[in-house]
């Protein structure tokens, strides 16, 4: 998943797909500021869903409260906020996809017959 606005370091070896729900009925500003050479910060709205690729060890900063004293409310670990079945349906694609184990869970097609 390509992000526009603030892509993670160049340099990164690996990351990872989050996801953040604001479950709250104020607005945020959620920001990640522990990884150097990058900022990541976002408004997320009541009830918004946030999907975004961050380095494992960031950090989550939530920010809540009226725009103009905002404060820091929670931090999370973006490790926390993994989308696991994501990875974990790539990781399978790209395992085997001809493998016969593969093929054996797939659903079979129902054939009735009319006589």
């Amino acid at each position: 998943m390509a992000q526009i606005f603030d892509p993670i370091p160049p340099d990164a070896k690996a990351y990872i797909l989050c996801c953040y729900v604001n479950a709250t009925s104020k607005i945020q500003v959620v920001r990640i500021t522990n990884i150097s050479n990058w900022y990541f910060e976002r408004v997320v709205f009541p009830g918004q869903r946030l999907v975004f690729e961050a380095l494992p060890d960031a950090q989550l900063e939530i920010h809540s409260g009226m725009m103009a004293s905002a404060i820091l409310t929670d931090t999370i670990a973006c490790n926390r906020l993994r989308i696991e079945s994501e990875l974990e349906a790539d990781f399978e694609m790209d395992a085997a996809p001809d493998s016969p184990a593969l093929e054996q869970d797939s659903p079979q097609p129902l054939h009735s017959s009319l006589a």
